[in-house]
């Protein structure tokens, strides 16, 4: 017995010292092997290795990283191990849709899926909702994404690209630019971003002027924005098409201190030093092209020094992915900068698994059950990421609404050749951190568009103080006829050219000149808030004085031709003048320009218009534009009534020319004066018609017109005052005739009291020419007669003796020859002649009494039985 029970104690402690050693093995066997009994969760993964973003370089290993962080750790997922099975989908839509069967249709389940790129994400997030499968993306930035309609189940760690927009508008109001320029890729990314920023700019009210977009070349776009002066430009497009776009800059000259372009901050920071055979620009062309442009970006690395839900600071990852890239340069690595996203998009899908696991057991659950048909994971899943929230290294992680990711933005400018943080932006509370360090090749920021500054085009002042000159000269002259022509009122000569028309003609004279003063007034003389009182003014002087100058002498010649134009049998109407009739022509004319004034300035009042010309570049390196503008005075329906105006006098100018050559041969008494006013009205309309139409085409020609239409109106006057009133102070000094009738009468006594009537003078003297034919007609038939009577004498001398008839008293004369003086003398019976050279009958023995010493006939000389005597 004994034996038996030591036996047996010894078979109890080998037994005992197996079992320990069994569990310690066990232990150490879970420690070293973590993974020992773990079920594992597939995550199909598409990372682009290669194509237009090659991220994968990057982003995979950052994602394995991850991974095998998760993995070890016994706080997450600590019966679960992740396992990533991925494809290259060369960021290629159709390559990804073959790699997205093999993933759905191949052992075993996804659980998940990671697309790249914007345009893979957007293939495999539409269809992944049929299969129950939750999508995260760690590099897709398209707008598109964001639409919780077409893609219900889609996340991303990579920040849309309408992230940037929020910072671009920030920026364009820090620099107060309020015209931005954009050019972009045709992909659906970058229009759906630019559409974003058009909204967001047009709430902050500035003004996206061109938008030029392309598809492979971009030199007509560029050229585009060359020829519609953009200055600010917004550049959307990948890496490789950024090379073409700039070298087309480069060409067209669309950099240097005038021009700022925008581009996205994910390019390699030696994207414009990379040859590339698609263009044919050199390294240093692109590099100043390029210099000095801003880029916005999202911070993908977390700047603050923070230890995170991984347990590592952003900088220990970056350590730790340079070393798992094996040395290569991380700026020629694709997908550098978004690998952070990729890490913590692992993270993200870690944490989010793990908040499933106990709701999923409440419900019997377990996440190694799910399958496509399986909707309630999934939606544990969908809530779990929907409310991440955790430190990762690219920053604090967060989803929006729309499952894309809330993150900062980075602001950089290329200087020198290389990039530099130049402010932060939050894009969350609206928080813009400036550094200051900004730089530009000219003072500061260029202007958004070429500066155009304004400047109105004045009259010429030179012109303006010559013109006034005479017109000055003018009114004074007006006003020297105008007093002559009251103070001698009271003489005849004077009286018979109707003096108050004359009075009216030279007020109206003096008001067209003083019409010259306000006619070239300006904004340079006066505010414009007055500028349309001096355009009234000047438009009444003009038309009154119009009126009142043109209206008399008009209604002086339409008289004369009213008068002298009647029949015969009205002739004694002609000799009598009413003087009223002749004011109230005037007063009409008058009235109606008075009437037509009103109504134009009530119903349609004269105001300020700015006429813009073609803008003008200055002389030097000067980035600005003259805008040239001029002031007119003007109305609503300006040439409506300009023409009814012209219309009216036009009809008046060529009445008054008509009349005025139908009366040039006609002599009156009671307007002497009709011929000078007739020449008058030749100049007046002649000037009138050409000055009106000219001026019209020289408006915008602020020194012509003015110089034509004050010129044509002091030529005017001059005429009118020179031909009407010159004239007669040059009779009035040269004859003497400044006295009245009265001493008149006294210094011609015993002479013809009507001596003074020039036109009954003038009439005498025609009497007395005719007269004087007559007379020598009759002279001329006497000496016929007497020739035939000394003929008829010698005849009968012949036929009879030399005796003495009878029946005569006197014997007969011997028949002189012709040539004989003494042929000349009378026969017996009439008397001998006078000295004078014509020998006259005896029945015209009185005629001589017509001839006065002085030259002059006296109509009391002229008795009508003399006159009869003469006309037998």
């Amino acid at each position: 017995m004994a034996v038996s029970c030591q036996s047996l104690d010894e078979v109890r402690r080998s037994i005992t010292r197996q079992t320990l050693i069994f569990a310690s093995l066990t232990l150490l066997l879970s420690w070293s092997c973590p993974a020992l009994g773990k079920k594992k969760l597939y995550i199909g993964a598409l990372f682009p290795m290669s194509g237009g973003w090659p991220g994968g370089q990057a982003c995979l290993p950052s994602a394995q990283m991850a991974l095998d962080l998760v993995n070890k750790r016994t706080d997450i997922l600590p019966e679960y191990e992740l396992e990533l099975i991925h494809y290259d989908s060369m960021c290629d839509p159709g390559e990804a849709t073959k790699l997205l069967y093999d993933l759905l249709y191949t052992e075993p389940i996804k659980i998940v899926l990671m697309p790249g790129c914007s345009s893979v994400s957007t293939l495999v997030a539409e269809a992944a909702r049929m299969w129950n499968l939750i999508v995260l993306s760690y590099g897709s930035s398209s707008p598109a994404l964001s639409n919780r309609q077409r893609f219900p189940t889609f996340f991303r760690t990579h920040p849309s690209a309408t992230l940037h927009n929020p910072t671009r508008v920030q920026l364009f109001q820090k620099w107060k630019w309020t015209k931005i320029a954009t050019i972009q890729q045709t992909t659906e990314v970058f229009t759906s971003t630019l559409d974003d920023l058009e909204a967001r700019t047009k709430e902050a009210r500035i003004e996206i002027s061109v938008r030029q977009s392309f598809l492979t070349d971009p030199a007509p776009a560029v050229k585009n924005l060359k020829r519609q002066d953009a200055r600010i430009i917004v550049g959307l497009f990948y890496e490789t098409e950024a090379r073409k776009v700039f070298c087309e800059v480069y060409k067209e000259k669309l950099y240097g201190k005038k021009y700022v372009w925008f581009l996205i901050g994910w390019y390699a920071d030696n994207w414009f030093k990379i040859k590339d055979p698609s263009i044919n620009c050199t390294v240093e062309q692109m590099t100043e092209a390029v210099e000095g442009h801003v880029t916005t970006e999202i911070v993908m690395l977390n700047p603050e020094t923070a230890r995170g839900a991984s347990n590592l600071t952003s900088q220990e990852f970056l350590n730790q992915l340079m070393s798992k890239l094996g040395g290569k340069n991380p700026e020629e690595t694709g997908g550098f900068q978004e690998a952070p996203l990729a890490y913590d998009a692992v993270w993200a899908l870690a944490l989010a698994l793990n908040k499933t696991v106990g709701p999923l057991k409440a419900k019997g659950r377990r996440l190694e059950d799910f399958n496509y048909n399986n909707r309630d994971i999934t939606a544990e899943i969908y809530r779990a990421l929907n409310t991440s929230s955790f430190e990762g290294v690219s920053g604090h992680v967060v989803f929006d609404a729309q499952g894309s990711r809330m993150a900062w933005t980075l602001i950089e400018q290329l200087q020198g050749g290389s990039y530099k943080k130049i402010g932060y932006f939050d894009s969350t509370k609206g928080n813009l951190s400036w550094y200051g360090n900004d730089k530009w090749i000219g003072p500061g920021p260029p202007a958004d568009q070429t500066v155009v500054i304004e400047v109105f085009r004045f009259l010429s002042q030179k012109l303006f103080v010559s013109v006034s000159v005479f017109a000055g000269l003018g009114i004074l002259l007006g006003i020297v006829c105008l007093t002559f022509n009251i103070y001698n009122s009271n003489v005849r000569y004077i009286q018979n050219s109707q003096p108050y028309l004359n009075n009216m003609t030279a007020v109206g004279c003096m008001m067209a000149l003083a019409a010259v003063f306000p006619l070239g007034l300006d904004g340079h003389h006066v505010h414009r808030k007055q500028f349309p009182v001096i355009c009234q003014f000047r438009l009444w002087l003009l038309g009154l004085g119009f009126s009142l100058a043109y209206g008399s002498m008009f209604t002086k010649i339409w008289w004369v031709h009213t008068v002298f134009t009647k029949k015969d049998d009205k002739k004694e109407k002609r000799k009598h003048l009413e003087p009223w009739k002749l004011y109230a022509t005037v007063g009409v004319l008058l009235v109606i320009d008075v009437l037509s004034l009103m109504i134009w300035q009530i119903v349609d009042p004269l105001h300020i218009t700015v006429e813009k010309f073609v803008r003008e570049a200055p002389k030097g390196d000067l980035d600005v534009l003259i805008q040239p503008l001029l002031e007119h005075c003007s109305s609503d329906k300006m040439n409506t009534w300009l023409g009814v105006v012209y219309g009216y006098k036009g009809l008046l100018l060529l009445l008054g020319i008509f009349l005025a050559y139908e009366t040039k041969s006609i002599s009156t008494e009671k307007i002497n004066d009709h011929r000078a006013v007739g020449m008058a009205i030749y100049n007046v309309s002649v000037l009138c018609m050409i000055t009106a139409p000219v001026t019209m085409i020289l408006s915008s020609q602020q020194d012509a017109s003015f110089a034509f239409a004050s010129l044509a109106i002091v030529f005017s006057v001059y005429i009118t005052l020179v031909v009407l009133f010159v004239p007669k102070m040059r009779r009035l000094i040269t004859r003497g005739e400044w006295q009245s009738d009265t001493q008149e009468t006294m210094k011609t006594q015993g002479s013809s009291t009507n001596n003074n009537d020039e036109e009954k003078s003038r009439q005498l003297e025609r009497e007395n020419k005719e007269l004087q034919k007559i007379i020598q007609e009759k002279e001329e038939r006497v000496s016929e007669l007497r020739n035939q009577l000394v003929e008829r004498q010698a005849l009968r001398s012949r036929r009879r003796p030399s005796t003495v008839n009878q029946n005569h008293s006197t014997p007969l004369l011997p028949v002189p020859s012709n040539n004989d003086p003494k042929s000349l003398i009378p026969p017996p019976g009439y008397p001998n002649p006078t000295s004078d050279n014509h020998s006259l009958p005896p029945s015209f023995s009185n005629s001589s009494n017509l001839y006065q010493p002085d030259g002059k006939i006296s109509r009391n000389n002229c008795h009508t039985s003399r006159l009869q005597l003469l006309y037998k």
